[in-house]
C-alpha cells in the first residue's frame, strides 16, 4: 500500500514539474493553473523546512 501512495505522489510531482515547464513555454490555461499551484506548494514546502529565527537576527543572510 505504501508503494502505491509513494508512486502516486511521485507522479503528481513529476506532472507538476512538466506543467511548470510547459506553462513557461505558453501552454493552455489549465497548465498555467497547475504550474502556479505546483510553484506555490514548492514555496510552502521550502518555507516550512526553514528553521525559525528571531526577528532582527538576519546576519547570516
Amino acid at each position: 500500500m505504501a508503494v502505491v501512495v509513494v508512486s502516486a505522489l511521485v507522479l503528481l510531482v513529476v506532472g507538476g514539474c512538466v506543467c511548470v515547464v510547459w506553462a513557461s513555454r505558453g501552454g493552455p490555461r489549465w497548465v498555467r493553473v497547475v504550474a502556479a499551484v505546483t510553484l506555490g506548494a514548492g514555496e510552502l514546502a521550502r518555507r516550512s523546512g526553514r528553521p525559525r529565527r528571531a526577528a532582527g537576527s538576519e546576519a547570516d543572510d
